[in-house]
């Protein structure tokens, strides 16, 4: 368990040569994060976001439609990382990967206080760019337990960095 209370999970390792075998499947789902009204508010602090919505749950409660406060849409987003490192399969042959961008973000529904997330994972492309670079994309979305929509879809795209002599030969 980490310190907020999700349990956390090894993945599986895969070989370089295997990740484009994995485009358009289902590659992860991480466990629950729990969206504590302390970790918004380090959010707040942290980005200098304090509207109410997010850090005043008397006042959230009686001025939106909400009944109390809600994440703020970049922290869901941001938990991407931590839910990418819980469930993606990690390449064996990686050196390090960057967080390249989003291509597309959506918000499509609040996500309360107290609240459990998850996201999940659809690799949609994988392509050799250079000597040792890898681009890979997923397109995410980050389910609210017991809510009929996703709080977030994202189309992320990741730089998977290797040596250039374990690239595949046939790649």
């Amino acid at each position: 368990m980490d310190a907020n209370g999700t349990k956390t999970t090894s993945v599986r390792e895969i070989a370089l040569g295997e990740v484009k075998d994995l485009v358009g499947q289902e590659v992860g789902i991480s466990d629950w994060i729990t969206v504590s009204q302390d970790m918004i508010d380090r959010f707040a602090d942290a980005t200098q976001d304090h509207q109410f919505i997010h850090t005043d749950p008397v006042r959230a409660a009686a001025e939106t439609p909400y009944g109390g406060t809600i994440a703020h849409g970049f922290l869901s987003l941001s938990l991407l990382s931590a839910m990418n490192y819980n469930c993606l399969p990690a390449v064996r042959e990686q050196t390090m990967a960057i967080n390249y961008g989003f291509d597309k973000v959506r918000f499509l529904a609040p996500v309360h206080a107290g609240a459990r997330v998850r996201g999940h994972f659809t690799l949609t492309e994988a392509r050799f760019r250079g000597a040792g670079m890898l681009v890979v994309t997923y397109e995410v979305s980050v389910e609210v337990e017991h809510e009929g929509k996703p709080a977030l879809t994202a189309t992320w795209l990741t730089i998977i960095q290797f040596d250039p002599k374990d690239r595949p030969e046939d790649a």
